[in-house]
């Protein structure tokens, strides 16, 4: 069984923005020259990768980042490279409408591609819920994280839950049954 993927945003979500005074860390490996002079990582906790990593997920870049996220965050968090949602052209007859879901719902399910996946960003909001529990067949959760804040402590505990309850479900529910949707926080 493919493990659950895990969809990153970075601005806002590892990268705390908005208030402040932040944390500063010191990176835990060296780095590349032009990692370490990046002016806004030292506000990432290195450890988060390691705490990522042990989710036990398929880590996958969801940022405007792209393919900048492996050579800049990658390093800094420890990960090895991940691979990146490469973000379509935006469609100017679906802007998805002020109540419409985020620009990333679409691209996100399409590359999950049935399977049962996680997405942290800070603009997660009840509009991507609904969208995606109507047009994903597996289970996924959308959780949003305080801009302010990143990724806590508390965010790592409801995505744990969320997985340990979704992976029971995986195996009880066997090869020959058909994906199933369940609610979603």
């Amino acid at each position: 069984m493919d493990p659950v993927l895990l969809f990153l945003d970075i601005d806002g979500t590892l990268l705390p923005f908005g208030g402040g005074p932040y944390p500063t860390y010191e990176p835990a490996v060296p780095l590349p020259e032009a990692v370490a002079g990046h002016p806004l990582l030292n506000r990432v906790d290195p450890a988060l990768g390691t705490r990522l990593l042990s989710l036990g997920c398929a880590p996958v870049w969801a940022t405007t980042w792209m393919d900048d996220a492996n050579a800049c965050l990658s390093p800094w968090l420890g990960l090895p490279r991940l691979p990146f949602v490469d973000w379509p052209d935006p469609d100017p007859d679906d802007d998805g409408g002020p109540a419409g879901p985020h620009w990333k719902t679409r691209p996100l399910v399409s590359w999950a591609a049935g399977r049962p996946f996680v997405w942290v960003d800070d603009e997660i909001t009840e509009a991507d819920r609904v969208w995606v529990a109507a047009h994903h067949p597996s289970r996924a959760l959308l959780h949003r994280v305080d801009h302010q804040a990143g990724l806590t402590e508390r965010d790592f505990e409801v995505l744990e839950e969320w997985l340990g309850e979704c992976r029971g479900d995986i195996r009880s529910a066997g090869p020959a049954r058909s994906p199933y949707r369940r609610p979603h926080g």
